[in-house]
């Protein structure tokens, strides 16, 4: 029996300073570093339930601006399907963290990608963090980021577990698909 994917909905959260700065929170449950991110409530779309669940988990308001791409990883048995959109908070909180997260961190793209917990969400950040920056009109680090040798890409892949490889594949495959369409000037 397949089950039905978990939808949710997130931002990439950045901050203006002198250095671009993005939203990580960590979760009082399992102690992790993740990116502001939650499940639809009934009847919510998914920007929506974006906009909704970073203002639960940073105590910040954001503006809403483009659609970044979509995450899928395996959860608790379940795919789990997670929209982000870029945002970019001014001032201070505006409101007290929600209850299951301990704390945020403003951290440049590489001490985030650093501080991520889960590699899948550091994969995710690595490909759209540039992008949200540079679509905010603002500098990226000037120190490039290390790429991967394919061998360090095959390694990687080969220490998944099955769930883990099946998500990398949906997600390869997705992310193809929007290629292609947006090739096709679908997009």
């Amino acid at each position: 029996m397949v089950r039905t994917p978990v939808m949710a909905a997130g931002g990439i959260v950045l901050r203006r300073g002198e250095a671009p700065l993005i939203a990580v929170v960590r979760q009082r449950k399992r102690n992790e570093w993740v990116l502001p991110k939650g499940k639809l409530d009934d009847g919510e779309t998914p920007k929506q339930a974006a906009h909704r669940e970073v203002l639960e988990e940073t105590g910040h308001d954001v503006a809403m601006h483009e659609f970044l791409g979509t995450l899928v990883y395996q959860s608790g048995g379940r795919s789990k399907v997670v929209h982000f959109w870029r945002m970019e908070a001014e001032g201070g909180p505006v409101r007290k963290l929600m209850s299951d997260i301990k704390t945020v961190d403003w951290l440049t793209l590489d001490d985030a990608l650093a501080r991520l917990s889960r590699e899948y969400e550091r994969a995710f950040l690595t490909q759209v963090g540039p992008i949200a920056i540079a679509a905010a009109g603002l500098p990226i680090a000037t120190e490039p980021t290390p790429t991967l040798a394919a061998d360090d890409i095959d390694a990687a892949l080969q220490t998944l577990t099955p769930a883990e490889a099946a998500s990398v594949d949906e997600l390869r495959h997705g992310l193809l698909q929007k290629v292609r369409a947006w090739l096709r000037g679908e997009a």
